[in-house]
């Protein structure tokens, strides 16, 4: 990989700045969900372990200014119970009282600064912000993936003012997405699910090209199946992206991307859960039916094609998981992938939120060869496009 690692960094008594993802969800003032907290543990440990001081910076919420419901304080207490050891929570991330807090921090220790969005300077990349933070640091090391598709000054213009390195959770993602899409083991395929086209038009318009097979499901898949003439009943369908739906058709074909839609479907006249349903092929939706998953036959195929490829990406659920039955296809899906996984034959990774919480349902998120909790960055990835706090930890 052309980008630094810890294993090129000398931590010893130095101050690193280690920026993280603790954007956590909060209820009664404690974290109800720790994966993002998980997952830069290594990191963390790695450094304290080394002869570091860690010094982390992180975001929370949307604040314009200092608030104190987005304050990190509450955050630094699950860390320091997830890492068994104490964290040293300082009440801002630049001037005195930052300074001194690090200063006086031994070797080893680990310090987490307010939120950096409590100055304005972060998200505008302001150059003196910048300088700001890297005062109280030697290294600059980024584990936040997930924050990684914006330009800001903690995720991407330390990196141009300090030695720069990928942590471990960065570098995993950097591994498993290169694994994915930059240099996979062929035939790729792609499964697109979601409710809508319009959210995904360049994450669909980049597939066609990169994958040899795409899978499309969701809602999404009902605007190209009304492209393709069929009468979607009231589903949710996108009647005026049907020409554009043509056209990504037309783009895989040029590119020698098969395309697959649902056959048959799980159809409701309500959107609730456990509602009067029926299977059906996919020309004989009732004009008051609504698809709302996909059918056993279109769960087959796509199974099929499992055994035929070697990689596999996915971005979101076939259908309204969240309501039973109309999870099936998604926990179908997902169990035959985890299996492939298990018996070596496939590459799977996954990423996104919804699709996050649709593997956590099916109860494989642990199978998978990886599972991305960053949304927007993995989307743009997934969408080719270069994300600013990666391309800023590129060597030379």
């Amino acid at each position: 990989m052309n980008f630094k690692t810890l294993d090129d960094a000398d931590l010893a008594g130095k101050r690193v700045l280690v920026r993280v993802d603790l954007n956590v969800p909060m209820e009664d003032g404690k974290v109800t969900d720790a994966t993002r907290i998980d997952r830069v543990l290594p990191t963390i440990r790695e450094i304290a372990e080394k002869g570091g001081k860690v010094v982390l910076l992180a975001h929370f919420g949307r604040p314009k200014g200092r608030d104190a419901k987005d304050s990190l304080k509450p955050v630094a207490v699950a860390l320091a119970h997830a890492l068994e050891k104490p964290v040293i929570f300082v009440e801002d991330c630049i001037g005195d009282d930052a300074a001194k807090a690090v200063a006086a921090a031994k070797n080893g220790e680990v310090l987490l600064l307010e939120n950096t969005r409590f100055h304005a300077g972060d998200e505008k990349n302001d150059p003196a912000f910048v300088q700001a933070l890297a005062a109280n640091g030697d290294l600059y090391v980024n584990d936040a993936f997930s924050a990684a598709h914006r330009a800001h000054a903690s995720t991407e213009g330390l990196a141009h003012v300090l030695p720069a390195y990928a942590g471990r959770s960065m570098q995993a993602e950097l591994e498993a997405l290169s694994a994915g899409l930059d240099n996979p083991a062929r035939p790729v395929m792609a499964i697109v699910g979601g409710a809508k086209v319009s959210t995904k038009l360049d994450l669909l318009g980049n597939l066609v090209k990169k994958v040899d097979v795409l899978a499309i499901g969701g809602g999404m898949a009902n605007t190209f199946l009304a492209a393709r003439g069929v009468d979607v009943g009231k589903s949710l369908c996108e009647h005026d992206l049907v020409a554009t739906a043509r056209e990504i058709e037309e783009k895989a074909k040029a590119a020698g991307c098969e395309i697959i839609l649902p056959v048959d479907a799980l159809v409701a006249r309500e959107f609730k859960a456990h509602p009067g349903h029926r299977v059906v092929t996919i020309d004989d939706v009732a004009a008051d039916e609504m698809i709302l998953d996909a059918g056993s036959l279109s769960v087959a195929e796509v199974v099929l094609k499992l055994d035929h490829v070697k990689t596999l990406v996915w971005n979101g659920p076939f259908g309204a998981f969240e309501l039973p039955p109309f999870d099936t296809a998604t926990v179908t899906v997902a169990k035959a992938a985890a299996q492939r996984v298990k018996d070596g034959t496939l590459v799977a990774i996954a990423g996104g939120g919804d699709t996050v919480a649709a593997m956590n349902h099916a109860g494989i998120a642990d199978d998978l060869t990886y599972v991305s909790t960053a949304g927007g960055a993995f989307l743009e990835w997934m969408e080719g496009k270069p994300l600013p706090g990666v391309e800023a930890l590129r060597k030379g």
